[in-house]
């Protein structure tokens, strides 16, 4: 775990999907995540830059275990783009579960991205859909506005937060997780296999005490 980090000018804290379905009582909740909103809060006020992202899946979308007739959630199928976890459905656009979180509170943030919405292709990532091609945006949007550092915080760990965490890595960026600011899923084991993917790729990782 990192030690004391002060945030500057050129950071900018990425809030990953901290929405209604992800929470306690949600579609697909992740245990306890309800628990990091109130970190995310006060870590946001450390930051005058602030990014949300928000799940935003049109109905049948292709990641939905609704869409594949006699599968389990959680099965793993074959797609155009490779494999794909099959999740109950989440996030559909303008439903209650695709809101964010009703204590979050980060009225400064400066953008709201929402990923997730092209029927046929998940997203986990804030930077590119998981065909690893379709791009968000954010990576120029972020280079533009002369960014260097991503702070990430949010749910889940292992998932949205991991994989916004590597592309930023292979944008350019120097990354940092928040990980007490995260909750995760775990997988198969996700949790351990993205900690070990973040120490390959130099993925710092601190508590919300640390940064400043």
């Amino acid at each position: 775990m990192t030690k004391e980090m002060v945030v500057s000018d050129q950071d900018i804290l990425l809030v990953v999907d901290i929405q209604n379905d992800f929470c306690p009582g949600g579609a697909l909740s992740v245990p306890r995540g309800d628990e990091v909103v109130p970190l995310v809060n006060r870590l946001a006020e450390r930051f005058k830059h602030v990014v949300l992202t928000q799940d935003w899946h049109p109905p049948g979308h292709l990641s939905f275990v609704s869409s594949h007739p006699g599968k389990k959630p959680y099965e793993t199928v074959q797609v155009a783009y490779g494999p794909q976890i099959l999740w109950p459905d989440h996030c559909v656009q303008g439903t209650p579960g695709a809101e964010f979180q009703k204590d979050l509170r980060i009225t400064h943030a400066e953008l709201v991205l929402r990923k997730g919405y092209h029927r046929e292709i998940d997203s986990y990532s804030a930077f590119y859909e998981n065909d690893r091609k379709t791009s968000t945006g954010l990576g120029g949007y972020l280079r533009e506005r002369g960014f260097k550092r991503v702070f990430l915080a949010g749910l889940a760990f292992d998932f949205c937060v991991r994989y916004s965490a590597e592309d930023a890595t292979r944008e350019g960026f120097d990354v940092v997780v928040v990980e007490d600011a995260c909750r995760g899923i775990d997988v198969d084991g996700s949790v351990a296999e993205t900690g070990r993917t973040f120490a390959a790729l130099g993925i710092s990782r601190a508590s919300c005490d640390a940064v400043r």
